[in-house]
């Protein structure tokens, strides 16, 4: 089987170096000309359009920063594309309705379609030891496992088309909460005199310790918030979409909604492409 790569972003680089360097031969495609020659130069192949990338090859992977992206891209022009037994992935996070709205275009053309959001962010992407979350049938997700598999350490089928976004959406309502937390503790820090650092360092074998604690004590430390390869444009999305499925579900996600709030309000203070952990500049100004 042949794979193909659509999206050369923060985390789809990653993604489709690792494919390079571990030896599926990719064809890739991105609006930035540049990247794709970029790619070519060390040995992969390029299209000149996602619908050229499909005609290419036998499974279809793309990483793209927006729900509206997704749809254009993958219903708008992969699919239209796509021949019966191709496998399409979107890697990218959505809301659920998207994914399964792109499951039934899939298959109305005869093709398989897996929802696959990924979670360790860009370091995990160069590394290759995202965690992939993924919805959609045994047999997709079994012929696509060996592709996942060079991108990613932790690969679980979560179930059926939906699956594996609704996983990547209870992981964003983690980080989301848990990056605010994180930042409330290290106001509280520099509120009592105490070394984000040191914080920092005793955290990590403690209880209040957590992964986004682990993440953004550095950055905070050092005050490093601007343009961050993790910027709240990104949760700032993800957390939207969780305040709207709370809503739909008639669920109390509080902590949640409260979490989205303070992003969005990064991004009314033109704080879009800031690092996440710069959620502590909306807090200290809220404390003045």
């Amino acid at each position: 089987m042949s794979v193909g790569f659509i999206g050369l972003g923060y985390m789809g680089q990653g993604m489709a170096d690792n494919l390079l360097a571990k030896g599926a031969d990719p064809v890739v495609y991105t609006r930035t000309q540049s990247k794709i020659e970029a790619m070519i130069d060390r040995g992969a192949k390029g299209a000149s359009s996602s619908s050229d990338l499909v005609s290419k090859v036998d499974v279809v992977l793309a990483c793209l920063p927006s729900v509206q992206t997704s749809l254009d891209v993958i219903v708008g022009e992969v699919i239209p594309a796509c021949e019966p037994g191709q496998i399409i992935v979107d890697h990218s996070t959505v809301d659920i309705g998207t994914s399964r709205t792109c499951a039934e275009a899939a298959e109305a053309k005869g093709a398989m379609f897996i929802d696959a959001p990924i979670s360790g962010g860009p370091t995990g992407a160069a590394a290759g030891t995202l965690a992939i979350m993924c919805g959609g049938s045994e047999e997709a997700f079994t012929k696509a496992l060996p592709y996942f598999e060079l991108m990613g350490a932790n690969v679980r089928h979560m179930g059926q088309n939906g699956a594996g976004t609704a996983m990547k959406l209870i992981n964003q309502l983690l980080v989301g909460i848990n990056t605010v937390a994180a930042a409330e503790a290290f106001a509280l820090a520099n509120a009592a005199g105490v070394d984000i650092e040191v914080a920092g360092e005793l955290l990590s074998v403690a209880w209040g310790g957590s992964a986004m604690v682990e993440r953004s004590n550095p950055i905070t430390a050092a005050r490093d918030f601007e343009n961050s390869a993790a910027p709240v444009r990104n949760l700032d999305k993800d957390m939207g979409i969780i305040k709207d499925l709370a809503k739909a579900e008639n669920l109390s996600l509080e902590l949640a909604i409260k979490s989205e709030e303070l992003f969005h309000a990064m991004m009314e203070n033109d704080w879009g492409e800031n690092d996440i952990a710069g959620v502590l500049e909306i807090i200290e100004a809220r404390s003045a």
